[in-house]
């Protein structure tokens, strides 16, 4: 059943987090939200990482804002300190995962547009994490070192992406090619927030567009590696 927990952070803090547990599960994982915060599709996500078998957390690194539109969602995410949620709310929540020894005992961590940048970051930042996927988001690229990145990672990048351009992904495979990272990256000819089914019709954005098939695709992918890392 999902649940309202709190965990502590490293330096001693308490932030609140969505968990989903999975019945019978394989491993752990962290779901970041996007830039909307922790809003109903985002705890859908958790419920389906949970249906896989992959006990799932979101931290609320908006403490308890979300919006519907861009503007406020733009102001949210602006305000938000990406280097403190990644070694502070994210690495406590890897931590708590870790402790509860969930399936096999390793975490990975996750996340979507926003919440793929901090999942870079956090594979700089967070040594306890078992493996990431990200999703059509990343940071700039001078906060990232990749010499630090231990665990495995995969990607999920759309070639029409009208907020994170696929230059800039060429420039960061670049960089964790240089670090021998274990990655592997896919392209899908998409938009933004492709995997988002909320991004169609009313609901979506000018540079948003849900892609069913892609969606699938990424999703069939991402359990295959964290089968394989997490499981």
């Amino acid at each position: 059943m999902p649940q309202t927990i709190e965990f502590q952070r490293p330096d001693g803090q308490t932030v609140k987090g969505h968990l989903v547990e999975a019945a019978q599960p394989l491993g752990a994982v962290v779901v970041i939200q996007e830039w909307w915060g922790v809003n109903d599709q985002i705890r859908g996500v958790a419920r389906r990482f949970a249906e896989a078998g992959f006990t799932a957390l979101v931290p609320d690194l908006y403490r308890g804002r979300s919006t519907v539109e861009a503007e406020e969602a733009h102001h949210l995410m602006s305000g938000l300190n990406f280097g403190e949620a990644a070694q502070q709310d994210i690495r406590g929540a890897v931590q708590f995962l870790k402790a509860r020894k969930i399936g096999s005992g390793k975490v990975g961590v996750t996340g979507y547009c926003m919440g793929g940048a901090l999942t870079v970051l956090s594979a700089t930042m967070v040594p306890e994490m078992d493996a990431g996927v990200v999703w059509y988001g990343y940071p700039p690229l001078e906060y990232v070192d990749a010499t630090k990145i231990k665990a495995p990672l995969q990607a999920h990048w759309a070639t029409q992406d009208g907020a994170f351009a696929i230059e800039g992904v060429d420039a960061l495979e670049a960089r964790l090619g240089d670090a021998k990272v274990c990655y592997e990256g896919f392209r899908y000819l998409a938009h933004h927030a492709f995997a988002n089914e909320t991004a169609q019709g009313r609901n979506r954005i000018a540079i948003t567009q849900y892609d069913a098939a892609w969606a699938q695709m990424a999703w069939d992918r991402t359990m295959r590696f964290f089968g394989t890392t997490l499981a």
